[in-house]
């Protein structure tokens, strides 16, 4: 079994996209053995992306939201 460690607990957000909207999300970080991973879901615990974050990428909630800014808003271009 891998090691697991939360590096960010669940966090509540609202993440305003450039449409002029917003998301109510929470996001956690953990590390999954090596790899750091990011569980995005909406309010109601339903999965939004599950996705592992690049290594270069600095710990820390500013970080954190922007990747969630950027996968809310891919998935509302497409």
């Amino acid at each position: 079994m891998l090691n697991t460690d939360v590096i960010q607990d669940w966090t509540d957000t609202i993440v305003k996209l450039n449409c002029g909207n917003s998301r109510d999300v929470r996001y956690k970080v953990f590390t999954d053995g090596s790899r750091r991973i990011q569980e995005i879901r909406e309010i109601d615990g339903t999965l939004i992306r599950k996705q592992e974050l690049p290594e270069g990428m600095v710990n820390g909630r500013v970080s954190f939201e922007a990747s969630v800014r950027h996968v809310l808003a891919e998935l509302a271009s497409a």
